[in-house]
């Protein structure tokens, strides 16, 4: 008995549905804006000449946007396109006309973006894309920070760590590797301002780097009281609405630790940034090697997770 191919299967199918990632791809079609990111990156683009054609700027724009969604290496993100149509599809690829960028064709790409700190300026455009449809930096700012992890092993080529990590002690517990500081909207929970640093970096010194200027209010963990002069230098109407010490060594402050929690309400929205960067994206670990290029990862993925908290909206104003 002849087994029939999966190709001729294919063609007699009558039930199917959208996998999540299918469904996803095709938010983000819709939510993403595509011809500014574009016009960021054409005029660093190679253009046709002497030499190979590139790569179609679209089809490798869409396939560093993957990588970020999908936390795709450079070498996975080439072997996803064979394995996945869906991937093909969203990037444009046709193995019928042309073979899928090769690991050598992303990793150039990336590097091209981050030689003209393309990152910052995505997350920049992105921003301007929310505010033209009603999305808006208020004045109120969210700042708080996140460790990411860096391998701790010297079982490679240099029998070394990275030099630019570092270790800290949160709680009992040690790790290594970056932080990435950010603020956040207060109102409307997107990300405005990223700053990058060794993980023994304290929080309270990339504080004015989060800061927009026009704050009316500032929230934070504990970790930033005590910083009202530093807040002001920033931004001068600002009220720091930063968590104060409640516990002393005869007493608990009651009215302090009901404010606490009040100012927690509006502070967890920063949590949820990082829930997406981490769950979501799957950015918890570091990928290369020193602050820079992380830095860079991380202000392209705080553009994609802003789109990504607003897709809703976006998609609902797109129609």
């Amino acid at each position: 008995m002849k087994q029939q191919t999966f190709a001729s299967q294919s063609i007699f199918e009558k039930y199917g549905r959208k996998s999540r990632r299918e469904l996803f791809l095709d938010e983000m079609e819709v939510v993403v804006p595509w011809p500014e990111l574009q016009a960021l990156v054409e005029p660093h683009y190679p253009k046709a000449g002497n030499g190979r054609r590139p790569v179609g700027l679209a089809i490798m724009l869409r396939t560093y946007f993957m990588q970020q969604w999908f936390n795709l290496s450079d070498p996975g993100v080439e072997v996803a396109f064979y394995e996945s149509f869906t991937l093909r599809r969203f990037a444009g690829v046709d193995l019928g006309v042309a073979p899928a960028p090769d690991e050598t064709t992303v990793l150039r790409f990336r590097h091209l973006l981050e030689k003209h700190d393309l990152g910052g300026a995505m997350l920049d455009a992105v921003n301007l894309h929310l505010a033209a449809r009603g999305i808006r930096i208020e004045t109120g700012t969210i700042v708080d920070a996140t460790i990411i992890h860096a391998p701790s092993s010297t079982k490679n080529e240099k029998k070394e760590r990275d030099p630019a990590m570092r270790q800290t002690r949160k709680g009992k517990q040690w790790y290594f590797g970056l932080k990435a500081h950010i603020g956040v909207d207060a109102k409307e929970g997107h990300v405005h301002s990223v700053a990058t640093s060794a993980a023994n970096v304290s929080d309270v010194h990339m504080l004015p780097d989060l800061l927009h200027g026009e704050e009316r209010k500032v929230w934070g963990d504990g970790g930033y009281q005590g910083q009202t002069k530093a807040i002001r230098q920033a931004a001068p109407k600002a009220q720091d609405m930063t968590c104060k010490r409640t516990r002393f060594k005869n007493y608990v402050d009651e009215a302090a630790k009901k404010k606490n929690t009040t100012k927690s309400k509006v502070r967890a929205k920063v949590e949820h940034v990082f829930r997406i960067l981490k769950r979501v994206f799957g950015f918890d670990k570091v990928r290369y090697r020193g602050i820079a290029k992380n830095h860079h990862r991380l202000c392209a993925n705080f553009a994609l997770i802003n789109l990504y908290l607003h897709r809703k909206h976006l998609a609902g104003t797109a129609a």
